[in-house]
C-alpha cells in the first residue's frame, strides 16, 4: 500500500531551541523514498492547531503562531498550516460574531487547510457555509456528505507538492457532530437528515470511506506521504469513530493529526490494519500548544511547541482592533457573587457532566424561574466555565453559556421527563455532556444497575429496555406522575433539536419559542430575581441529584477480583478516574505522573500552583503538572536527571515513564514522612526476598517500610521484582493499603 518503508524510533528527548520549545516529545521514522523519486531539497514543515475554541490569547495564540510560522518560513519554503477543527466557538469573540472574527484572524495568519469540527456547526449550517466561503483556507472532509446531491460538501483531500515530494492531507470529521452540535442543523424542515458523516454503529462505513480516500491519493494522486487531519479524538465514548479505531481499521496512513477529545499527544504510535506504525498527535485545546511535524531527508519528526515568546506585531495589532470593537461590552459588570460558582467537584476536577454543582443549580434555576416553568433542564456540556466570587462581567456569563442557544418551554409528560433523565444518566458516574442539571426536580442514580437505554446509529434515544437506573424522581415533594403533563424549560438545542441524543421532546407543544439567548437568561435571573447578587444559598450544591449503590461503572475488571475492593475504594475516594466511560484499564502501567497525581488527591489536592514549570517535560497545564510541582517541593519525588541544552542544565521528570515497584516504595516512604505518618524512632525488619540483591540501595528503606506495613508486598514465589512496573490495579491496592496506615498513629 505505502510508497515508502518506515522505521520507527521513539526518542525520549527534549527539544529545546532558541525559540524556547519546552516539554516536547519527538517521534520519528526514517522513510525510504519510492522508486523514481528523490527527497525534497528542503525540509517540509507542517504546523497544526486543534480545538482552539476561540482561545486567541492562549499559551501560544494566533500572534505567536504567526511569528513562529514566519520563523519557519525562513528555514524552508515548504511550510503548511492546518487546523483540525473547533476553532470558531468557545468564547465571547465567537459568540458575538457567530465565528466570523476567528475566520478573519485565521485568514490573516495564513492557514492553508482546515477540517470542520462538530462545533463549527454551532451557529447553524447556513452560517458555517458562509464562513467556509469567506475563508481563504480550504476546508477538507472526506466523510461530510450532502444527501440531496449525493456529493461531498468539501473536497475529501488536498495534495501539496514540495519539490519532488507529494503529501496528501485527508480531512475527517466526527460522526458525533449529529449529537455534539445541534441535530436540527443537519435536517430539513420535516426533520429528515439531509447530511451524512458515514456513521453506523460499527464504524465500518467511516473506515471504508477513509480507506477509499487513502487508496485514491496513493494510487491516483501518487502521494508519497498520507496525513489524516481528523476531528475524532481518543475518548472511549466516541467509539467506534475514534482516531485510533480509524487507524486500526485502515492501511496507508503515515500520520494522524487529531482533535475533538482535547488530548495532548506529543507523539504516539498506533498499529494500522496491516501492522504498520502510524504516528498520532494532538495539541490539546485553547492554544496550549502548536504542533510541528517535519519531514527532512525521509525522516519525520514531530514536537509540541508550548512556550514561544515572539509575537507578530501586525497580527497582534489586527487582533487588538477586533477585540476593541466589543471589549467595552464584555467588560461591563452585570452582577456580583458572594461565592465562587463552579463546574468542578470537591477534588477541583470538572464535575458538571457527572454530578450536581452549584453553578449547574444556578443555571437550571435561571431557566425555570425566568421562563415560569415547573421543571428546567440544563445539559452539563452547556455549562462551560467557572465564575469566581466578586464582580461578574458579561464576558464571564458568555463563557458559561457560549453556544448562543435560545430559551424555550415545552409541554412534557412525566414519562418523557423520566426517559430524558435515563438517557442523560446512562454512563454515570462517567462524564457525559448530556448529563442533566435540574431545577424543580430531584432524582437519584443507582449505579448498580447497568443502563438499559437503546440508541440509534446517530446516538439518539430510542427506548429503555430493562430496569431503570434513575430512581425516586420528585417534582417538588411529590413523586413524578408518568401520565401528567408538566411545563419544561430549557433551550432549543435540547427541546427542539434533540441535542445530546435527548430527542423525546422534539414533537411536543412549544409554549415559549426561542424567547431569549441562554446567557441573557442567566443575566436576567441574577439581576431581576436575585437583585443582582448571587448569595450563600448557592454556596454548595443543593442536593437535587444523588447517587446510590456501590457498583463500579467499569466493564474491564474480569480476572481482577483481587483488586476490585481497592479499585472501588480509589474510585469512590476520587483518587482514580476511569480511562473511559466503562474502562478502568487495570493492566496499564502506572506512570510517574499518575502516581504523584494520586498521592496529591489523597492529600486533599495539595498541589502547588507554580508560575513556571520545574521540569522541561512537565507542562503546568497537564493533568499531573501541579501535582508534580507539589511532590517535588515536598521532597516526595525527584527529577530523573539533567540535560545540557545551549550550555544550560535543564532538569527533566519523565512523567509518562512507568513507575517501578522499588521506586514506588521509596516514594511511599517519603510521602508517609511528609504527611506525618512515617516511621518514628527505632524500627527494624529483615527482608528475605530471594531477589533482595536486585533492589537498589536507595530503595531498601522504602521497600522495608512498605513490607513491614503490608503496603506493597512481595510475590508468592518469594520475590519482590523491584524493577517491574506497577499496574493501575496494583497501585489501587497499594493506595488502599496505604490509607489504612495513614489513619493509624505514627509507627513507634
Amino acid at each position: 500500500m505505502k510508497k515508502h518503508s518506515k522505521k520507527w524510533c521513539l526518542l525520549l528527548t527534549l527539544v529545546l531551541t532558541a525559540s524556547s520549545m519546552i516539554g516536547s516529545m519527538t517521534v520519528c521514522f526514517a522513510a525510504g523514498a519510492s522508486a523514481g523519486s528523490s527527497a525534497a531539497e528542503e525540509k517540509i514543515i507542517v504546523l497544526y492547531t486543534n480545538d482552539v475554541h476561540c482561545g486567541i490569547d492562549g499559551e501560544i495564540g494566533y500572534a505567536k503562531l504567526a511569528a513562529y510560522k514566519a520563523e519557519k518560513m525562513k528555514e524552508t519554503d515548504y511550510v503548511t498550516l492546518i487546523d483540525a477543527g473547533d476553532a470558531i466557538q468557545g468564547e465571547a469573540i465567537g459568540t458575538l460574531s457567530n465565528g466570523s472574527y476567528i475566520v478573519d484572524i485565521m485568514n490573516f495568519v495564513g492557514y492553508d487547510y482546515a477540517v470542520p469540527g462538530n462545533h463549527e456547526f454551532d451557529y447553524g449550517m447556513d452560517n458555517f457555509m458562509a464562513l467556509a466561503e469567506k475563508a481563504d483556507y480550504e476546508y477538507l472532509c472526506c466523510n461530510f456528505l450532502d444527501l440531496k446531491s449525493g456529493e461531498l460538501v468539501f473536497a475529501p483531500y488536498a495534495v501539496e507538492t514540495y519539490g519532488d515530494i507529494k503529501i496528501a492531507y485527508i480531512g475527517i470529521d466526527t460522526p458525533e457532530s449529529f449529537v455534539k452540535s445541534t441535530p436540527a442543523y443537519f435536517q430539513d424542515e420535516k426533520g429528515n437528515y439531509i447530511y451524512d458523516f458515514f456513521n453506523d454503529t460499527t464504524g465500518k462505513r467511516l473506515y471504508d470511506q477513509v480507506q477509499e480516500t487513502i487508496d485514491e491519493v496513493t494510487e491516483k494522486e501518487d502521494a508519497d506521504y498520507v496525513i489524516a487531519v481528523g476531528h475524532l479524538g481518543t475518548d472511549e465514548q466516541s467509539s467506534p469513530w475514534t482516531s485510533k479505531e480509524v487507524i486500526a481499521n485502515t492501511e496507508g496512513l503515515d500520520a494522524f493529526i487529531d482533535a475533538h477529545s482535547h488530548s495532548t499527544i506529543a507523539g504516539e504510535t498506533v498499529k494500522d490494519k496491516g501492522g504498520d506504525d502510524v504516528f498520532l498527535t494532538s495539541t490539546g485545546t485553547k492554544f496550549s500548544a502548536v504542533g510541528e511535524l517535519t519531514i527532512d531527508k525521509g525522516v519525520i519528526t514531530a514536537s509540541l511547541i508550548t512556550d514561544y515568546e515572539k509575537k507578530d506585531s501586525e497580527t497582534e495589532t489586527y487582533i487588538n482592533t477586533i477585540k476593541e470593537g466589543f471589549s467595552s461590552l464584555l467588560n461591563q459588570v452585570v452582577a456580583k457573587s458572594d461565592i465562587a460558582l463552579t463546574i468542578n467537584g470537591a477534588d477541583g476536577q470538572r464535575a458538571v457532566r457527572s454530578q450536581e454543582t452549584n453553578l449547574g443549580d444556578l443555571c437550571a434555576d435561571a431557566y425555570r424561574l425566568v421562563l415560569g416553568a415547573d421543571i428546567a433542564f440544563v445539559n452539563g456540556g452547556g455549562v462551560r466555565e467557572n465564575i469566581p466570587a466578586g464582580d461578574i462581567t458579561y464576558e464571564q456569563i458568555i463563557a458559561v453559556h457560549p453556544f448562543g442557544n435560545m430559551a424555550c418551554v415545552v409541554e412534557a409528560t412525566g414519562q418523557e421527563i423520566a426517559d430524558a433523565l435515563e438517557m442523560a444518566a446512562r454512563v454515570a458516574p462517567a462524564e457525559s455532556g448530556g448529563f442533566l442539571q435540574v431545577s424543580g426536580l430531584t432524582y437519584a442514580i443507582d449505579t448498580r444497575i447497568p443502563s438499559a437505554v437503546t440508541v440509534d446509529d446517530k446516538g439518539m434515544f430510542v427506548s429503555v429496555d430493562g430496569e431503570r437506573r434513575v430512581k425516586d424522581i420528585k417534582v417538588g415533594n411529590e413523586a413524578i406522575d408518568p401520565a401528567k403533563t408538566y411545563t419544561l424549560a430549557s433551550h432549543n438545542y435540547m427541546l427542539k433539536n434533540g441535542g445530546d441524543g435527548i430527542n423525546m421532546f422534539m414533537d411536543n407543544r412549544v409554549l415559549q419559542d426561542e424567547v431569549m439567548i441562554d446567557n441573557q437568561v442567566l443575566i436576567t435571573y441574577i439581576t431581576d430575581y436575585l437583585s443582582g447578587k448571587v448569595g450563600a444559598e448557592y454556596g454548595a450544591p443543593q442536593g437535587r441529584i444523588a447517587y446510590i449503590g456501590e457498583a463500579l461503572p467499569f466493564a474491564d475488571l474480569k480476572g481482577y477480583s483481587w483488586a476490585k475492593e481497592a479499585i472501588s475504594y480509589v474510585y469512590e475516594e476520587q483518587l482514580f478516574k476511569g480511562t473511559g466511560e466503562t474502562a478502568f484499564s487495570p493492566a496499564i502501567k502506572a506512570t510517574r505522573g499518575m502516581v504523584v497525581t494520586v498521592l496529591d488527591r489523597a492529600t486533599s489536592n495539595a498541589a502547588v500552583i507554580a508560575e513556571e514549570p520545574t521540569f522541561s517535560d512537565v507542562m503546568l497545564s497537564a493533568y499531573y503538572g501541579p501535582s508534580v510541582e507539589w511532590a517535588v517541593s515536598e521532597g516526595i519525588v525527584k527529577g530523573m536527571g539533567l540535560q545540557i541544552v545551549n550550555g544550560k542544565e535543564i532538569p527533566y521528570f519523565l512523567p509518562d515513564t512507568p513507575m517501578t515497584r522499588q521506586d514506588l516504595a521509596a516514594v511511599i516512604l517519603s510521602y508517609a514522612e511528609t504527611v506525618g505518618k512515617g516511621p518514628a524512632g527505632q524500627w527494624t525488619i529483615q527482608l528475605e526476598y530471594k531477589d533482595l540483591e536486585d533492589i537498589s540501595e536507595y530503595a531498601l528503606e522504602g521497600v522495608a517500610f512498605c513490607s513491614l506495613h503490608g503496603i506493597l508486598k512481595g510475590y508468592e514465589d518469594g520475590s519482590f521484582n523491584p524493577k517491574e512496573a506497577v499496574t493501575r490495579a496494583e497501585l489501587a491496592v497499594i493506595m488502599m493499603n496505604l490509607s489504612e496506615i495513614l489513619v493509624e498513629e505514627q509507627v513507634d
